[in-house]
């Protein structure tokens, strides 16, 4: 199967929340593989070398995220090869996206992806979660293989937008039950969602708490 059928095939079983121009979509994310691709032979963004794995385990796992969002501007920490916060860029191109990434060689690359890509709806910050306070704040803070689950909501708290449906989520693998019992008393998770990647048999979960909107720095 070549990558457009295996990643359109994918795009039509995740099926919520993604626009009716799924031919269109697919086509950028491809875009996004192949240029992923290119610069991580060189610099070494992401252990997943074939892109026929990049679609299932970067892309389709990126897009799981779709439904459970609100809002239109979204943060993502520790953004790194731009994930999951460039396919969500191009799958809904009326959010904008804030990648945040302290490495300056992931920046970089986020910057010239978004160059490459024509992804205007994206701003890359070069900064620390903990150490950038943004004028507007968002409606959902993500991560995804950035830190234990602790370690995310006091590095991210801040970012959180200060309404009701303003959101912390976090993508992981297996059940975090380890990390979920060590999640600090004053911020309460609202659901854990199980989901199923297409082409992917591996655990698959998201974590989405809500912020502590009292303890502000």
């Amino acid at each position: 199967m070549n990558l457009e059928k295996q990643l359109l095939e994918g795009l039509n079983k995740l099926e919520a929340g993604l626009p009716e121009e799924r031919e269109r979509t697919s086509t950028r994310l491809l875009q996004y593989i192949h240029f992923l691709n290119k610069w991580n032979r060189v610099h070494n963004l992401t252990a997943v070398r074939e892109p026929e794995e990049m679609v299932t385990k970067h892309v389709l796992d990126s897009l799981t995220l779709l439904p459970v969002i609100s809002g239109t501007h979204h943060a993502d920490v520790g953004a790194g090869a731009g994930l999951p916060g460039i396919p969500l860029a191009i799958a809904r191109s009326d959010w904008h996206l804030t990648l945040i990434e302290s490495n300056q060689k992931k920046a970089a690359f986020l910057k010239q992806g978004c160059i490459e890509l024509a992804l205007k709806n994206i701003e890359v910050v070069c900064e620390r979660a903990e150490r950038f306070f943004p004028s507007e704040k968002f409606d959902t803070v993500i991560s995804r293989a950035f830190a234990d689950l602790s370690t995310f909501v006091k590095s991210a708290n801040h970012l959180c937008a200060e309404h009701s449906k303003s959101r912390l989520v976090a993508m992981k693998g297996r059940f975090p039950d380890a990390e979920l019992m060590q999640l600090p008393a004053q911020f309460e998770v609202e659901k854990v969602l199980r989901v199923m990647v297409p082409g992917l048999r591996a655990a698959r979960h998201l974590i989405v708490i809500k912020p502590d909107l009292g303890t502000r720095d």
